[in-house]
């Protein structure tokens, strides 16, 4: 994982969570508590809401990027900028500062007047935002987009994401964000789902990443509250999305974000990374699911990887599956393929009252009694040892065979 260098502040996995401040100079920004077009009042906010209650980052917006609004234009946003550079000159605390925009012009001149780093909603949507960033050597925020300077966070398949946060390519200090909320009439609560659910898998570009999801919808409709009200809702994702990778999160309510990220860094998987003696580097990857480990081996180039039934996509996640309702002829042919664990690469562990009933079983004079036990047992092994399980087993019992496949179509 590469780490992010924004102005002094570390960004990445070598680094606690960083918390993104939100302040907007534009009167059509849908969230009040954040909204000043006085300067003076701006740097007020700023200094004792945001920088005070533990902002690391105070992220700028100049116009309100909510899609059934006009968008402006980058000299509209360039008239607006002047409120922005009072403010930053006007407050004392110590922060990064990011500007808001989707214009490489506007960037340029932010970046020239004081500010520190660019969130860019439109994810390089302008090409030549890329090159304003490396000039200036500054952090960018690269939010998922079409290459459509008027549509920001408007893809409308889950899939599309990772896919769209390579436009235009990255710079050597680009911080990703797969854009979380309703920026089009297509996207749904389910797609903001699933992308939280998938949020280690944009961890395969190896770059830190930021999400925004403070008092989201697709998080409120969950516990049926209003924006109000979705603070609590906020923060158990904030916490969760840490856990699961997350370096930046950007919100309204700093301080109580701020907690519950550092509850996430601190229960969060232990990624480990070195460096060993013949100077050979070692880094953990944080992968769960076959798609995230696909996701590293495109990083790397590792063509024909993701190909086949031995993968080392497939190979690189273990699971383990408790399975009850077995019969006799079900635990037989589940121990047959996984005896030692050569034929398949699978391990099963039989529960001991099915242990005892199998023996009773095979010791009856009738042989027809079926164990007494519960049918139990655990199932351990990559995806394509399971999957070489399900083969070796299959026809042996319905009730096995449609456990197993339920399995196959969930395990990526």
């Amino acid at each position: 994982m590469r780490n992010v260098d924004a102005a002094g502040l570390g960004i990445g996995d070598d680094h606690p969570p960083r918390i993104m401040g939100v302040l907007n100079v534009s009167e059509e920004s849908p969230y009040d508590p954040s909204v000043y077009d006085d300067p003076g009042e701006a740097a007020a906010y700023v200094d004792e809401e945001l920088i005070g209650e533990g902002a690391d980052i105070v992220d700028v917006g100049l116009e309100s990027a909510n899609k059934d609004l006009d968008v402006l234009s980058a000299e509209q946003e360039l008239d607006r900028l002047d409120t922005a550079i009072e403010t930053l000159e006007s407050t004392s605390g110590d922060a990064v500062w990011s500007i808001e925009t989707r214009y490489h012009e506007v960037a340029d001149e932010a970046l020239a007047r004081g500010f520190d780093m660019v969130n860019d909603i439109c994810g390089f949507a302008d090409p030549e935002m890329p090159r304003v960033c490396r000039e200036h050597d500054v952090a960018v925020s690269k939010m998922a987009s079409p290459p459509d300077l008027e549509r920001p966070g408007a893809i409308e398949d889950v899939d599309d994401i990772y896919e769209a946060l390579s436009m235009n390519g990255l710079t050597d200090k680009t911080i990703l964000d797969p854009a979380f909320g309703g920026w089009s009439e297509a996207k749904t609560h389910e797609d903001d789902r699933e992308t939280f659910h998938r949020l280690r898998e944009f961890r395969g570009y190896g770059r830190p990443l930021l999400v925004s999801i403070n008092r989201k919808s697709f998080l409120r409709t969950v516990a049926g509250r209003s924006t109000e009200e979705a603070l609590p809702v906020s923060l158990a994702a904030t916490s969760m999305a840490v856990e699961r990778g997350a370096h930046v999160i950007r919100t309204h309510d700093v301080a109580e974000t701020r907690d519950a990220a550092l509850i996430g860094a601190e229960f969060a998987r232990d990624r480990y990374a070195g460096r060993g003696d013949d100077a050979v580097s070692v880094e953990e990857l944080d992968v769960t699911t076959v798609g995230e480990a696909e996701r590293h081996l495109d990083r790397i180039g590792a063509a024909g990887a993701t190909q086949g039934s031995n993968a080392v996509a497939d190979s690189a996640v273990v699971r383990t599956y408790e399975l009850s309702g077995l019969d006799e002829e079900a635990i037989g042919a589940l121990r047959a393929a996984t005896v030692g664990g050569d034929a398949t690469g699978a391990a099963f562990a039989l529960g001991d009252a099915n242990r005892a009933a199998v023996a009773t079983a095979h010791s009856a004079t009738d042989g027809g009694d079926e164990p007494a036990g519960d049918g139990r047992g655990i199932l351990v092994g990559t995806p394509a040892a399971i999957d070489s399980v399900r083969e070796a087993v299959s026809g042996v019992s319905e009730p096995l065979d449609v456990a197993l496949a339920d399995i196959d179509r969930h395990v990526s």
